[in-house]
């Protein structure tokens, strides 16, 4: 029984499917965290240059080397983050104690992110990543978010920190990385495998964030039918098909970033075709009919929220939702993300609504089991690595 109006509206979620799970300080969720085994994946037909960065072998770790190698070794993970567009932006600094993450504003989504937000939630991602891959290697991870207020691009400043003993659910994520996948095929129709939404909702209560976990059909479909609206809207607008156009790309070209048409079911050759009728035509209508086909049969769909909507919790959301794909991936199924309500400032309100969450959504995706689909081509860690100035050669600490 309801004894508080929260209780009542907790209830109401419940009966309309939505588990509403909090990571603010006072909430308590246990969820059992399962172990899986690592195993590289082989090419699948791909070029080989293309699937390198995905083969990290973990063996060549340098546990016996300086900390700038552990560094360095670590950004080969950070690089396999998701990023939205695949633009990939982010910088890297290593020195001889420390690493930064840096904001590659030069990669940046005017049109549809024109406050850089999902930016800073990208390279949140990639931080993310970074801390997963500490963890399994032995230390707890020292990171400081926005250490400079007078550079609004360093967002991280990343040290080995304190020993640490993995976990199985430590290993497990560390051991999805090179697994993790985004997808816009459908997915199986079967229910989440048992505990995983507890398990999200206990990595949310870690990092002080709100998750919501939505299975009900008619809250399925409510979500779905708002991201039909909003595709339909971005579509209507010119500048966004241009840009988002620019972005898709074959995934042999040099430049190891975007997206391929194959990620949507179709031949990865004709990705510049798809550009060129995404940009010249609106396929609002035909787009808006498709995801709300996906996120209605979708298992389950999934929002983040945080307390504020600074690039703090935009830094936190990304750190996450990234170990959630982890756990996500760890079970076997895969994700997709459907971000189109929360890009317009129209519908994230109501998305809030629906999700029945009280914080601001960041993150909106669906989980479930997909069919095995090639990487996403990332570019090489050297070509992301910048050097640090001159004044600060040796190291953060004798500065």
């Amino acid at each position: 029984m309801a004894d508080t109006a929260s209780d009542f509206l907790v209830e109401r979620l419940h009966d309309r499917g939505i588990r509403r799970i909090y990571g603010f300080p006072g909430d308590g969720i246990n969820g059992e965290v399962p172990g899986d085994q690592w195993q590289k994946e082989g090419d699948g037909g791909m070029a080989q240059d293309a699937a390198t960065p995905w083969h990290v072998e973990a063996s060549r770790y340098p546990a016996t080397g300086p900390d700038i190698d552990k560094y360095r070794f670590l950004l080969r993970y950070a690089i396999l983050a998701p990023s939205s567009h695949n633009t990939q932006p982010w910088l890297f600094r290593v020195y001889d104690d420390h690493l930064e993450v840096i904001a590659d504003r030069s990669r940046a989504l005017p049109v549809v992110d024109p406050i850089d937000r999902e930016l800073v939630i990208s390279c949140g991602g990639a931080i993310g990543m970074i801390r997963a891959s500490l963890l399994r290697f032995g230390y707890s991870g020292d990171i400081e978010l926005l250490p400079d207020s007078a550079d609004k691009d360093l967002l991280a400043r990343v040290k080995l920190g304190s020993p640490h003993e993995p976990t199985l659910a430590d290993q497990a994520r560390f051991a999805a990385i090179s697994r993790r996948r985004s997808t816009r095929r459908k997915f199986e129709d079967e229910p989440l495998p048992p505990g995983l939404a507890e398990e999200l909702g206990e990595l949310a209560q870690l990092d002080e964030l709100e998750l919501a976990v939505i299975t009900g059909s008619e809250a399925k479909s409510d979500v779905a039918e708002l991201v039909a609206e909003a595709d339909r809207e971005q579509h209507k607008d010119p500048d966004f098909r241009k840009e988002l156009s620019e972005w898709l790309s074959s995934r042999r070209t040099s430049s190891r970033d975007g997206m391929s048409l194959a990620s949507f079911g179709a031949p990865d050759i004709l990705s510049s075709v798809g550009g060129f009728i995404i940009r010249t035509l609106d396929v609002g209508r035909r787009v808006a009919a498709n995801d709300k086909r996906l996120a209605s049969n979708s298992p389950a769909l999934v929002v983040i929220a945080t307390r504020d909507d600074s690039p703090r919790d935009w830094l936190a959301a990304g750190m996450m939702h990234v170990t959630a794909l982890l756990a996500v991936t760890a079970r076997g199924l895969t994700a997709a993300y459907l971000n189109q309500p929360i890009e317009l400032a129209k519908f994230r309100a109501r998305l809030k609504g629906l999700a029945g969450v009280s914080g601001v959504p960041q993150l909106l995706f669906r989980i479930g089991r997909g069919p095995e689909v090639k990487p996403s081509v990332r570019r090489d860690l050297e070509e992301v690595l910048v050097r640090p100035p001159r004044a600060r050669v040796k190291s953060y600490a004798q500065s």
